[in-house]
């Protein structure tokens, strides 16, 4: 088809093709950088913690003044909580992924080393700690018995222990020892004594999102025996139908076994309930920008049927005269839709650079990645889709004035 009389067309009438543009090009930068933000929160929400979601419950406790026995309540309290129906396994510990609060610190290479190679959290646990959060061992071994550090030693004044061992991410083994294992190798934490890497792990996420994405899995692990003061965190491993069980028993057992702790009921529940609360403000952001990606859609579908239409209304007589010269329906039809083809294409080309834009914008103002080049060509086809769409009422419409209303009219 020969675009030129289209092209003559719309020059004669600037305006109303120039609010088409504006509205496509608009509709294409919001939807771009909408989808963009869409795709990274879901990304965050299905990110693979590396622990048994399903199969752990928390059991947050807290003490009332002091107690000079905690390392050996606790130890009781575990002994006395392994052994309940249901449960696999269960360990004392510092934090817990999806709570928003983490122990952290450097990590380095070398005892005399000014800048730290990296800052990774520090989960604290025994020997089961693995087989009760789960995540899987693909190198090296899980902490032997003779390993494991109590609190109150390396607590005491005047201790300088370094832990005898240690098990890493991979994430963190990565970055640790780019390009080699590091099984065996030697990391200094917090210390001028050396500690080897025992373990690597696949997965294990951070509690809270301290140093971003790319530090996500920054994650260790250390042969620590925490008392209940310390070690807060009360986690057990059982099968996913029976959480609500074991927790209500777990909870029975510890009041049973010493009245001066205080089980903190609000924290505590299954880890799926952890993650839900975690993700909720994402979840809703996720489902606020399909609802403005929709609405705006809509909108623009319907400014793009109001203006055809008026359009079709004001050019009846161009319609008639070149049905009356022998246009076909299919041709008057195939004319509106390239007509709106090439306001479309022009409107997406203006919008991909007005989407890279705001993109700018919002990494300067709110530390967003940059905006992924294959966002562009889903909102210039979802564009363009909808425009075929929206015009084909008013294309058909016009398509359907017969040749006497033309002579008629002129």
């Amino acid at each position: 088809m020969d675009i030129r009389p289209i092209l003559s067309t719309l020059l004669r009438h600037k305006t109303a093709a120039a609010l088409i543009v504006v509205e496509i090009a608009l509709s294409c930068a919001i939807i771009c950088n909408a989808l963009f933000l869409i795709g990274n929160r879901v990304d965050r929400i299905s990110l693979h913690s590396g622990i048994a979601d399903n199969e752990l419950v928390r059991i947050q406790i807290t003490g009332i003044g002091e107690d000079e026995n905690a390392a050996a309540l606790t130890r009781a309290d575990m002994t006395a909580l392994r052994a309940l129906p249901g449960v696999k396994a269960a360990v004392a510990t510092n934090q817990v992924p999806f709570s928003n609060s983490s122990w952290n610190t450097s990590v380095n290479l070398q005892p005399d080393q000014q800048r730290p190679t990296a800052g990774l959290t520090m989960y604290m646990g025994d020997e089961h700690f693995l087989p009760t959060f789960g995540p899987t061992l693909v190198e090296g071994r899980n902490f032997n018995a003779d390993e494991i550090q109590e609190w109150d030693v390396i607590d005491a004044p005047g201790a300088d222990l370094a832990p005898p061992a240690v098990i890493i991410t991979r994430k963190a083994a990565e970055k640790l020892f780019p390009g080699g294992s590091a099984l065996g190798k030697q990391v200094y934490i917090s210390r001028d004594k050396p500690t080897p890497v025992i373990g690597v792990i696949d997965h294990l996420i951070r509690p809270s999102d301290q140093g971003g994405p790319a530090e996500k899995e920054f994650s260790m692990i250390l042969p620590i025996r925490l008392p209940y003061t310390v070690g807060s965190n009360i986690m057990l491993r059982t099968t996913p139908e029976r959480r609500a069980e074991v927790l209500a028993a777990a909870k029975e057992v510890l009041k049973a076994n010493g009245p001066n702790r205080i089980i903190l009921e609000d924290n505590t529940k299954t880890v799926a309930e952890l993650r839900q609360e975690y993700y909720q403000a994402d979840r809703a952001m996720v489902w606020l920008l399909v609802a403005v990606c929709i609405a705006l859609l809509v909108v623009t579908a319907l400014g793009i049927v109001g203006l055809a239409s008026f359009w079709v209304q004001q050019r009846t007589k161009q319609i008639g005269v070149r049905r009356a010269l022998g246009a076909t329906r299919g041709q008057i039809l195939r004319y509106f839709q390239v007509e709106n083809f090439l306001l479309a294409t022009v409107g997406i080309v203006i919008g991909m650079v007005m989407a890279y834009a705001i993109n700018q914008l919002l990494m300067g103002r709110y530390e967003l990645p940059r905006l992924p080049l294959a966002y562009l060509p889903i909102g210039a086809l979802a564009l363009w889709f909808l425009g075929q769409v929206a015009v084909y009422g008013p294309a058909r419409r016009a398509a359907m004035v017969p040749p006497a209303v033309a002579t008629r009219s002129v």
